[in-house]
């Protein structure tokens, strides 16, 4: 993988964090090189991006040389020692802020790191800084952080997808070979597809959420994002495993998603039952989704696997189901924030009241979209309206999950579009609620039954030469498959068009 970007040592930002590994390994370069040559690279391209909300150089090369110095003393941390990775600013950090995308945490600084970190830290991973996002991972455009937009490297006039779009555009960018985001109803995969990368939603409880900034509590999974299939079964398998501090975390070996990924790279796909999920097409996708999908579906019955039609009926109210559940937990999640404890606090100039305080702070705080999401959730759970709005939303989860099991009596996997459309304008949307929800329409399921999913790209849409997703749905602890199937149709597309996708990503203007 060669980056068409310059900014940076080129030869080593343009290479996957598999190759980069390799070459630290063999002493063919260092991490503090290559660490050097990606925050050359941010430093170069980031104004016109603005993936990073901070930057931690000096952390990042203090960390990059201790990996060097583990190195040379005979003892990698582990297979990813000495690779540079950008982080979503929801997981906490105890050396650079943790801000969610919002005035409300401006400038706050964790007093600890979160499971995640610690184990990015435990293997050596150098992190560069903390990826822009949408306030508290409520968007899908990135648009609604407080601290502006993330720009996508396709076409910069366009969203990166959201929430974590600073960790997508960041690896489109070429500024980070890693990088780690959370998906609550798609905010891993759906930045993955309109970029053009790969991003991967756990099993829910397979990546520990303690110390990941809950939004919904039920839905909310961190997860690896890579620039190739491989790359993303490598920091999973970093970041996975049973956490006694997360009690939603599962007590079970981790897949083996590394393993399962080398396998499909050679690419036999016999004896493997693909789905095509009925009730994800038609109305409302766009037709160069549509083409790339059909064209991916192609590919994969030329790998061997057996292709079928799978109809989950409950998946068209998942997204109705899901704009219940996760603003109401969200209502009580958000409630901490309370300008008492920690955190921005407005007008305490000891002639107001503690409810005027808080008032203040959350008015100036939140932004318009997290105070819709509260207000629909409060409404959702107040007296005489909990079982008629939650309750039944609870209900349709059950649904939409017996769907997922249904489907899964019959095929190994489920495929559909990453998102109904490609990168939409910067602004397009920003008025129209409705039309930016519905870009997770294909992801919801997945965060409503807890299975595992992911985006991988599947090419170019004829009609704007943007990059499409293609989704690959397993069972809970079934991560492997994806890995497997993945790879598989990834070596396959390189091998028809002659090379990776982002190969074609178009180059970005350079800071003088």
């Amino acid at each position: 993988m060669t980056s068409t970007a310059s900014g940076g040592d080129a030869e080593l930002t343009g290479l996957s964090a598999s190759e980069l590994a390799a070459k630290i390994s063999a002493g063919e370069t260092s991490s503090e090189e290559v660490t050097r040559a990606h925050l050359d690279r941010i430093a170069a391209v980031d104004p016109e991006v603005h993936a990073f909300l901070h930057v931690d150089a000096d952390g990042a090369v203090e960390a990059a040389r201790g990996a060097d110095e583990a190195r040379s003393a005979g003892g990698a941390a582990s297979p990813l020692a000495g690779v540079p990775l950008a982080l979503k600013d929801v997981l906490t950090t105890s050396d650079m802020p943790t801000t969610c995308g919002s005035k409300m945490l401006e400038d706050w600084t964790s007093p600890y790191d979160s499971t995640v970190v610690q184990r990015l830290r435990a293997a050596g991973v150098v992190v560069l800084g903390k990826t822009n996002m949408d306030e508290f991972a409520m968007g899908s455009s990135t648009e609604n952080s407080a601290y502006g937009p993330t720009r996508n490297p396709w076409d910069t006039d366009r969203v990166p997808g959201g929430s974590g779009g600073g960790s997508s555009a960041a690896l489109a960018a070429f500024e980070a070979p890693l990088a780690i985001g959370t998906d609550t109803g798609g905010s891993i995969r759906q930045p993955a597809a309109v970029t053009g990368t790969v991003g991967v939603k756990p099993t829910y409880g397979g990546v520990s959420r303690h110390g990941l900034v809950a939004f919904s509590s039920s839905l909310d999974q961190a997860g690896p994002c890579g620039r190739t299939v491989l790359d993303a079964a490598l920091l999973h398998e970093v970041i996975a495993g049973h956490d006694p501090m997360d009690a939603t975390s599962i007590d079970a070996p981790v897949p083996r998603v590394t393993a399962a990924a080398r396998e499909g790279a050679a690419g036999d796909l016999r004896g493997v039952r693909v789905g095509v999920v009925r009730e994800f097409g038609g109305q409302g996708y766009q037709e160069g989704v549509q083409q790339s999908f059909r064209a991916a579906v192609d590919q994969l019955t030329e790998l061997g696997a057996e292709v079928v039609e799978v109809s989950c009926p409950h998946f068209e109210h998942a997204l109705s189901a899901y704009y219940l559940i996760a603003p109401s937990e969200c209502s009580s999640n958000l409630a901490r924030f309370d300008a008492m404890r920690y955190g921005l606090r407005v007008g305490d100039d000891g002639s107001r009241s503690t409810e005027e305080v808080m008032s203040l702070t959350r008015e100036a705080g939140f932004g318009p979209e997290v105070k819709r999401r509260i207000m629909l959730g409060t409404y959702a759970l107040s007296a005489g309206y909990y079982e008629a709005y939650y309750g039944q939303a609870q209900k349709v989860r059950t649904l939409v999950t017996r769907d997922f099991a249904a489907a899964f009596e019959q095929v190994d996997v489920l495929v559909s579009p990453t998102t109904p459309t490609t990168a939409f304008r910067i602004g397009e949307r920003v008025e129209d609620p409705m039309a930016m929800y519905l870009a997770d329409l294909c992801t919801i399921p997945s965060n409503l039954a807890g299975n595992a999913s992911m985006s991988v790209p599947s090419g170019l849409s004829a009609e704007d030469g943007l990059p499409v997703g293609l989704q690959i749905m397993a069972p809970p602890m079934a991560d492997d498959r994806l890995y497997r199937i993945g790879a598989a149709y990834e070596t396959a597309r390189d091998a028809a068009t002659g090379g990776t996708l982002l190969d074609r990503v178009p180059r970005l203007e350079v800071a003088s």
